[in-house]
């Protein structure tokens, strides 16, 4: 068997450059050139190549905490979507070439091939402490030619870039026209699954479930919906995704309808926050969110905490938190189902009058952990009971 070798990179110099004026030294890593975007830090030790490709990711430059990256390379079968959607990429130590059995390519030249610019060699963990102080913002990479330009020169750049609040994303990563994943085995729903970011894996879980997915655009409206199905859908999916929900107008106004209708409907990250924006609530950016695979959440219900993959910057915001006391909207009563215990954030809502409920964390967990995968077995429960009523009523 012929041994993989790696291509070899020449590294050309590179800065990074916060809008608040800090810069940091390094080399070049994927593409050379230079980007701009909202700096994060994901605090994930593995499934950076989920990280990449999750289109929640979009217009953000994303930082790993973990000090080595690209080991396991890269493969078809852990994508999330069919690119990369980060801005941008920061890592410590890059590795010299993969180790995993699985890896078809080495990470660098993926990043190289699909434009995405990178820095290496740089202090990730002093960055990661000021983020974490100062909170996420605007920042630039420029590699070769571009960072032979003046700090000024470049700290300008930064600061012309648009600001997260306000973003609408979500029809920039969705999909152009709706597709179906099949139900595994015997069919047993069908679900609308409006695409504002999805990740592969969240219609492939459904799917295992007996679910056939109908996965809409962002732009889907509720006749679209009523389309789905012999006679509608049993359910509706929103999905994560990237961008300000304050922004998601036309989205909030489709889930209204939905929960008018009282259709069961399940939400994650983005569609956490749409419903919260949906139910009357308002919404908040973190200072600097939540990203990463190792986010401890309580179930209030049980008293249960999961280990949860998370990847958002803004969060529901509730009255009178951090009591949590269940709130009357327009829609009946609702409670917060799942509080995060960092920083006690809201990580769920429940509606207790209309078949609805949602989460802020990644219950499809690629790439881990597994703890939450019990949520899609309650959304089967949701259809379920709500069929049995519907057979109940049309029986009386």
């Amino acid at each position: 068997m012929t041994p993989h070798v790696p291509t070899q990179h020449h590294r050309s110099r590179a800065t990074l450059v916060l809008e608040d004026g800090r810069a940091f030294r390094g080399s070049s890593y994927g593409a050379v050139g230079e980007t701009v975007g909202e700096a994060v830090f994901s605090t994930g030790m593995t499934g950076y190549q989920e990280t990449l490709t999750d289109p929640s990711y979009r217009r953000q430059v994303v930082v790993m905490t973990a000090p080595h990256v690209g080991n396991t390379g890269v493969n078809p079968e852990d994508a999330e979507s069919s690119r990369i959607w980060v801005a941008g990429y920061v890592v410590r130590d890059p590795a010299l070439r993969s180790s995993s059995w699985r890896a078809t390519r080495e990470l660098e030249d993926e990043l190289r091939d699909q434009g995405v610019v990178g820095i290496c060699d740089v202090d990730t963990r002093a960055l990661t402490r000021h983020l974490r102080e100062r909170g996420a913002m605007r920042v630039g990479i420029f590699s070769g030619a571009a960072a032979d330009r003046p700090d000024e020169q470049l700290l300008s750049i930064v600061r012309e870039a648009p600001l997260m609040e306000g973003a609408a994303l979500a029809e920039e990563v969705t999909t152009p026209q709706a597709y179906v994943v099949p139900a595994v085995g015997e069919r047993r729903f069908t679900v609308a699954a409006l695409d504002l970011g999805i990740k592969w894996m969240t219609p492939q879980l459904l799917a295992r479930r007996g679910i056939e997915v109908h996965v809409l655009p962002a732009t889907a409206s509720f006749a679209d919906i009523q389309a789905v199905g012999e006679a509608g859908p049993d359910g509706v999916f929103f999905s994560n995704g990237p961008g300000d929900p304050a922004a998601a107008d036309p989205q909030i106004a489709l889930l209204r309808q939905v929960l008018e209708a009282r259709i069961p409907f399940f939400g994650i990250c983005f569609g956490n926050q749409l419903l919260g924006r949906a139910l009357g609530f308002g919404t908040y950016k973190l200072k600097y969110g939540h990203r990463g695979i190792n986010q401890p959440v309580l179930d209030r219900a049980t008293g249960k905490v999961e280990v949860t993959a998370h990847n958002h910057g803004f969060a529901i915001e509730w009255p009178g938190a951090p009591s949590f006391a269940p709130r009357d909207t327009a829609y009946g009563r609702v409670r917060v189902s799942h509080v995060c215990l960092n920083d006690d954030v809201v990580e769920g809502l429940e509606c207790l009058d209309v078949p609805a409920y949602s989460v802020q964390y990644h219950p499809e967990a690629a790439a881990g952990p597994h703890d939450a995968a019990y949520l899609f077995d309650r959304f089967v429960d949701l259809m379920t009971t709500k069929h049995s009523m519907n057979k109940q009523g049309a029986n009386a």
